[in-house]
């Protein structure tokens, strides 16, 4: 019975350092990947997150000035239609009428011969 449990305590141990082993094997694997990503990413012309927060926020900005610049053109649009409605002579149908019959009135002049 002590044998057993001998042999027993021992594929423990066995069992134990190779779990010790195979762990250790999967950092030095991490590890390695993880250096070739760098080399691979630092070869590439990327930006940094810094970098890409700095330019978010600028184009943010811009976006709400170019929205509150619409709404300000939006009104003053609004505060100068009138105005141009007042100001645009209007056309009676007889007058139309009447400029369309002179227009068909006018003779053409014949052009010249050489």
């Amino acid at each position: 019975m002590q044998s057993q449990s001998r042999l027993l305590e021992d594929l423990a141990k066995v069992a134990s350092s190779a779990m010790g082993v195979a762990a250790g094997m999967r950092e030095e694997v991490e590890a390695r990947l993880r250096d070739q990503f760098e080399k691979i990413l630092g070869r590439m012309d990327l930006v940094t997150r810094a970098e890409f927060e700095v330019v978010q926020a600028m184009a943010q900005k811009a976006r709400e000035e170019q929205l509150a610049l619409a709404a300000r053109l939006d009104a003053l649009e609004a505060k100068i239609a009138p105005a141009k409605k007042a100001s645009k002579p209007r056309a009676t149908k007889k007058a139309a009428t009447k400029k369309a019959a002179t227009k068909k009135a006018t003779p053409k002049k014949a052009a010249p011969k050489s």
